[in-house]
């Protein structure tokens, strides 16, 4: 048997992506209103998920997640100019 197996640390097996977890810190910066650390989440989330070893199904809906959180960020960040367009189409 190996000596450094044994004098290493066991590591917990991970449970989540890693781009998983960015996401979950991005929605938790966007609902306490820190629109600039969610967005340097998701620059984070994207350079992980280009980097990981994904099958191709994986990659898709992780596109498709993170389409979805630009779309979080810019509502929230044109809220005011979301909701005027909104008023226009109702009249």
């Amino acid at each position: 048997m190996d000596e450094n197996a044994e004098t290493q640390p066991q590591r917990a097996p991970y449970t989540r992506r890693l781009s998983d977890k960015i996401l979950i810190a991005f929605h938790q910066a966007c609902d306490q209103g820190d629109l600039e650390t969610a967005r340097m989440l998701l620059v984070c989330c994207e350079t992980a998920m280009r980097n990981s070893a994904q099958p191709m199904r994986d990659r898709r809906r992780g596109a498709e997640t993170l389409c979805a959180a630009h779309e979080r960020l810019w509502f929230l960040r044109n809220k005011d100019a979301a909701g005027v367009a909104a008023m226009a189409e109702v009249d």
